[in-house]
């Protein structure tokens, strides 16, 4: 063997052993758990043969506490560019098996020139995040190492979709980067998130609870709204944001690919006939209204499990990929809260960012009312969602199924707030308030005189606040005929440095 033959085998013996990761121990400590190796992921996340990584042979420059002697290559995260479906994606994966994936400064040097080049080239960011948290022994350096991720993070915002899996603890300063990121899975039982563990939180409140019940992925995703999805297994997780990918663009200069179908554009469904009840009070299931007016009746939700009463998700009409905001009449009556407002909001503004455009389904009886909404700010929450779809500039297109009362009717994408195209099904009672309330307020006027003036869909119409009242059965065709006339849509927003949207 010649002096070039064993460098060459050198090099192939270094990588080899920088794929081990912390070693064939640690990985069986991480099979153990039911959790993959970071190298594992990305080979169920990328497609065959795609993956090409990025410094490899990256190593800490720490030699605090004794670091000087351990180093591994690779510095416990993976990072690269690869592809999903065909289309550019660049990645890291944090592996747990080296230094428990706690952060050092040299690992967030890898972790942003990623996130660089994702920026500079126009493709999604994904992280998979796996990481005890900062490395104690580099001190400030570490922290230092987490700032410079949360810059790009918001540099990267609405210029490229940015994806965090958090695949195992993300505890402390890691998990403001998910946080700062458009979309956050968590997987079940394997997967939490919080800011202080539950030995620290016992420790100041006397509060006993464990990892799960604080930070877990069932927490997370119904009841702060921290994770916009949960995922059964890791394999679940990765096919969850597969199909996330295939509604988004790649970056917000262009729009998400086309996806052939043969459900016919004019297709009609005279169950929506029906659909609405005669009694005003009775509830329906919104999610059969969206199913039969997106292509081959698919729709991919997102908070699925958080805020109920309003339904967000993305779907495909007549082939292109719009975001779906409905109220859902069969949870709370589609009333409108604090955390329905906050999860429209932040929906409707990545839609807005990333060119997709919005179709909007209406039956809201108003805003939620009592102490605790006030006193938590419901006014400062409803005005998010007023404010998304006012400052949103793609195709709007709005269709009142029902209620559509006060301040709610305005919130929810009405012609104020540059609906491009409004309708209304003959159901629809867009007014003030209800007519009991009214009554209340308008002496000597009956309920039967308010509901024959007011909650029914022609005075809006008279007045040009909708552009049609539709036969309900053909709103997948109204919608998309009125989206591709939309398609071309040219909307600027006023010079600024940018908005003071109420947070």
């Amino acid at each position: 063997m010649n002096i070039q033959e064993e460098k060459i085998q050198a090099l192939v013996e270094r990588r080899a052993g920088a794929k081990l990761g912390g070693g064939q121990k640690r990985i069986d400590a991480q099979h153990a758990k039911n959790k993959l190796t970071a190298r594992e992921r990305l080979v169920r996340l990328l497609d065959e043969g795609s993956f090409e990584e990025f410094d490899m042979f990256v190593r800490h420059r720490c030699t605090n506490f004794g670091m000087d002697a351990v180093h591994t290559d690779g510095d416990g995260v993976v990072t690269g560019q690869g592809t999903i479906d065909g289309r550019l994606v660049f990645v890291f994966a944090q592996d747990f098996t080296v230094n428990g994936g706690s952060l050092s400064k040299t690992m967030s040097e890898k972790i942003c020139k990623v996130m660089d080049m994702a920026v500079k080239v126009g493709a999604p960011v994904i992280g998979l995040n796996d990481s005890g948290g900062a490395r104690i022994q580099e001190g400030i350096d570490s922290l230092a190492g987490y700032g410079d991720i949360f810059e790009r993070n918001i540099l990267a915002s609405g210029v490229i979709p940015q994806i965090s899996l958090i695949m195992g603890p993300c505890a402390g300063g890691a998990v403001y980067s998910p946080a700062l990121t458009d979309f956050t899975l968590m997987v079940k039982d394997t997967s939490y998130m919080f800011l202080t563990g539950p030995a620290v939180v016992k420790s100041v409140t006397g509060e006993e609870v464990t990892q799960e019940e604080l930070g877990g992925a069932g927490v997370h995703s119904s009841k702060s709204g921290v994770a916009h999805f949960s995922a059964e297994s890791e394999d679940d997780a990765i096919a969850q944001i597969k199909k996330l990918l295939s509604f988004l663009p790649q970056n917000n200069m262009e729009t998400a690919p086309l996806r052939p179908t043969n459900d016919p554009v004019g297709r009609m469904d005279d169950a929506l006939n029906s659909i609405v009840p005669d009694n005003p009070n009775k509830a329906y299931d919104m999610y059969g209204v969206i199913r039969s007016v997106v292509d081959d009746g698919e729709f991919f939700e997102v908070h699925k499990n958080f805020a109920k009463n309003i339904i967000v998700g993305f779907a495909h009409m007549g082939g292109r990929s719009v975001g779906v905001v409905a109220n859902q009449p069969g949870v709370l009556a589609g009333v409108l809260d604090i955390n329905a407002s906050r999860k429209g909001a932040r929906f409707v503004r990545f839609c807005d960012a990333f060119n997709i455009p919005l179709l909007t389904l209406v039956d809201v009886p108003g805003f939620l009312c009592g102490t605790q909404q006030e006193y938590g700010a419901i006014i400062t929450n409803g005005a998010k969602l007023l404010y998304a779809y006012g400052e949103a500039t793609v195709p709007k297109v709005t269709v009142t199924l029902r209620k559509s009362y006060g301040g709610a009717h305005i919130v929810m994408s009405c012609k104020q707030l540059r609906g491009d195209i409004n309708y209304a099904w003959p159901s629809a009672e867009i007014a003030v308030m209800g007519a009991k309330g009214a009554v209340g307020v308008l002496k000597g006027v009956t309920e039967e005189e308010y509901n024959d003036l007011f909650c029914n869909p022609y005075q809006a119409a008279e007045k040009g606040y909708i552009e049609d009242v539709i036969e309900p059965r053909n709103t997948r065709f109204r919608a998309i005929r009125a989206f591709e006339v939309l398609a071309g849509k040219r909307q600027e927003l006023p010079a600024k440095k940018h908005d003071n949207m109420p947070l």
